[in-house]
């Protein structure tokens, strides 16, 4: 590599860090707490994923995304999932238009709320199955199909949905070929007694913070190619692909505790997000290559909504991150890291 590419790769990943630094700026003088959520899902944004975030009402779920969205100088769009909801409210739809001078009519495509680069799907789990299907192709192929015609999404595209606990009156689990889609499901959790005064005293006064853009959609693009050039040793490769592995009941090195509470592990796409999330951690860090601190870190949100637990483990109250737990303490680190 020559000095000349070294330079200008050095500047990349300085404006990198330097844009990261500048959101998380704007985003504290609105988002109090929640460092380890919004950490996943400016991850998610530079690897070019999307982002589930959990949680129960009122933990500022919706305004951090909003926010965020603010940050980064992109066409913001909200969906607000309801039980009535229709496919065609999100994808848009066709109508038809007569031209008053001819009397001709013809069809034109009218785009719905899921043309823009950030979409935030607002209790994505509040509406039936087959609402939440129409998201699918969006999140995987970035292009959606009505009546028979593909129209291509804007580039970069993001979809970051917030849902409530399923034990919540109203909701509906999503299915499982959706939940796959997302790089992370991030947990919120109620705040510090410390953070909740903070809150208190930030949106009770006459203080409005005002969020300015700090990037754009041309500069992100650049950023999620610059974060799939950081190397990964071919050992810690191989550990998270045994570790995918692992929790899946019927592979030869599964454990015995995952043979006994799991029904259904991750896929070949949890692997891969691990992978390129681990990328971006190390980037943010301020490093040139992933550590096994970097895979071991996100491991547990990347897969938590990807292993589907037994009636033995629902029975025993173990959830999904104990498993992991489990799992992660179960598989020492490769030698070389």
């Amino acid at each position: 590599m020559d000095t000349s590419t070294t330079a200008d790769l050095e500047q990349r990943v300085e404006r990198f860090r330097a844009v990261r630094d500048g959101i998380l700026e704007q985003v504290r003088e609105v988002i109090v707490g929640q460092d380890d959520v919004l950490d996943q899902i400016l991850i998610a944004l530079f690897v070019g994923g999307h982002c589930l975030i959990t949680g129960m009402p009122g933990t500022a779920k919706t305004l951090m995304v909003r926010t965020i969205a603010e940050t980064l100088g992109l066409t913001f769009k909200r969906i607000q999932f309801t039980p009535d909801l229709m496919p065609s409210d999100i994808t848009g739809t066709d109508i038809i238009e007569e031209d008053i001078t001819t009397g001709h009519r013809t069809w034109t495509f009218v785009q719905g709320p899921i043309f823009g680069n950030v979409v935030l799907a607002d209790e994505i789990n509040r509406t039936p199955p087959k609402t939440q299907a129409a998201m699918l192709e969006a999140m995987q192929e970035r292009s959606c199909t009505v009546r028979g015609h593909v129209y291509k999404l804007p580039a970069p595209f993001f979809v970051l949905a917030t849902q409530n606990p399923i034990e919540l009156e109203g909701t509906y689990p999503l299915p499982e070929a959706q939940l796959d889609r997302f790089l992370f499901n991030a947990m919120m959790d109620y705040l510090s007694a410390a953070d909740e005064l903070k809150v208190v005293d930030l949106t009770t006064a006459t203080r409005a913070p005002k969020v300015v853009a700090v990037t754009n959609a041309e500069e992100l693009l650049g950023f999620q190619e610059l974060v799939r050039m950081v190397p990964i040793a071919e050992s810690l490769a191989k550990y998270v692909v045994n570790l995918v592995r692992a929790t899946r009941a019927k592979s030869e090195n599964a454990p015995d505790f995952i043979k006994k509470y799991v029904n259904f592990g991750g896929s070949i796409r949890a692997a891969q997000f691990i992978v390129l999330a681990a990328k971006a951690r190390a980037l943010s860090r301020r490093r040139y290559h992933v550590t096994y601190e970097d895979i071991t870190a996100l491991a547990i949100p990347v897969l938590r909504h990807r292993i589907l637990l037994n009636f033995h483990a629902e029975s025993e109250r173990i959830d999904t991150d104990e498993i992991l737990r489990r799992l992660l303490a179960h598989m020492p680190p490769p030698r070389e890291s």
